[in-house]
């Protein structure tokens, strides 16, 4: 069973609109986990949604910094450098060569 401790002053207010289903069902699964109310298993839900979501984004990119490198690395990227180009003009190469090759194996058939 989860306990949690509500605030001693609430000072704020979210309210949401759901079907009569959606509500049965959160109030099931709150009596399922023993929370006292609703309202409690709500926030403990969202809470914990919450904090895993801003978990996952730091594990990404930790700090402001990080984000705006690795944008300006996506809308700014460098400029090919010497093993880039030749790494591309093998490519092309090995596209080229493969094209040839199924054109050759469909006209055999």
């Amino acid at each position: 069973m989860k306990s949690i401790r509500m605030a001693t002053l609430i000072n704020d207010r979210i309210d949401v609109r759901i079907s009569k289903e959606q509500k049965e069902l959160i109030k099931f699964a709150s009596e399922l986990k023993g929370f006292k109310s609703v309202s409690e298993f709500i926030i403990f839900c969202v809470n914990s949604e919450a904090n895993k979501v801003i978990k996952e984004n730091n594990i990404i990119l930790k700090t402001i910094e990080d984000k705006k490198i690795f944008l300006d690395a996506i809308l700014n990227p460098p400029a090919p450098n010497d093993n880039l180009k030749k790494a591309r003009l093998n490519y092309d190469k090995f596209k080229m060569s493969n094209e040839f090759n199924n054109r050759d194996s469909k006209q055999k058939s």
